[in-house]
């Protein structure tokens, strides 16, 4: 009989009952039965999260339990610390756009935001900027770039990290300008940036693309700036002293 479960629930893509056939608790025929099913779908979205999870491609574990929200943080008016947390921003298609000193725990928010939203059944990619100009520049002499684009279309969430620590060139710009634009609001975005946005034209070559960029950027977007100084240069400091 155990082979014989074990061949229906391989048949019909059942993951996760085969293992709870005789751990779940139940009275009746009906109770059983649903204690099955739940087993099922429980497995699934614990192994959609984790499936979620590994393709967002964090670059740390950082989570919102672990991040500091100290005073240095300047909110807009219409968002507050609840509303962010609780991804509302996502569910409609608005962008989050982090702005301050390099140190200040800008990508640990992000990176925390889309971990988040990972766990709550969002698809998530998370990019180093530079790194996605290289691909999307790679993608594009290869002749791939229509693929990489379509990747990308099923996706909630983009997070685009350290937008202007290093700068590129025009083909790079106008692809990346491209990804974002195909964004506009049909999934949202975050980005943060050492730079404000005056300061962008240090990144794109092309002011009227810069201009262009910006515009759809903060036409539906949350801007939170960091005042602060550099977490890491004052844990160092500290340990000098």
């Amino acid at each position: 009989m155990n082979e014989a479960i074990h061949q229906l629930c391989k048949q019909l893509r059942l993951a996760y009952i085969e293992e709870a056939v005789n751990d779940v608790p139940f009275t009746t025929a009906e109770e059983y039965i649903y204690h099955l099913l739940l087993k099922e779908q429980q497995g699934r979205e614990q192994a959609k999260i984790v499936r979620n999870l590994k393709q967002a491609r964090f670059v740390d574990t950082k989570t919102l339990e672990t991040y500091q929200w100290h005073k240095d943080i300047s909110f807009p008016n219409h968002l507050t610390k609840e509303e962010l947390v609780q991804l509302e921003f996502i569910r409609r298609n608005e962008n989050l756009i982090l702005i301050g000193a390099p140190g200040t725990g800008k990508t640990h928010l992000a990176s925390a935001l889309g971990r988040r939203a990972c766990e709550q059944g969002y698809e998530v990619r998370f990019y180093r900027v530079s790194h996605l100009v290289e691909e999307l520049e790679q993608a594009f002499r290869l002749g791939k770039l229509k693929q990489f684009r379509s990747k990308l279309e099923r996706v909630d969430l983009m997070i685009l990290d350290e937008m202007g620590y290093l700068p590129f060139g025009k083909e790079g710009a106008e692809l990346l300008f491209q990804i974002i634009t195909e964004c506009y609001e049909r999934k949202s975005l975050i980005i943060t940036s050492n730079l404000e946005f005056s300061q962008w034209n240090r990144i794109f070559s092309d002011s009227r693309l810069t201009a262009a960029l910006v515009d759809r950027l903060i036409h539906h977007a949350h801007v939170i700036s960091y005042t602060g100084q550099s977490f890491r240069l004052t844990n160092a400091l500290s340990r000098k002293q």
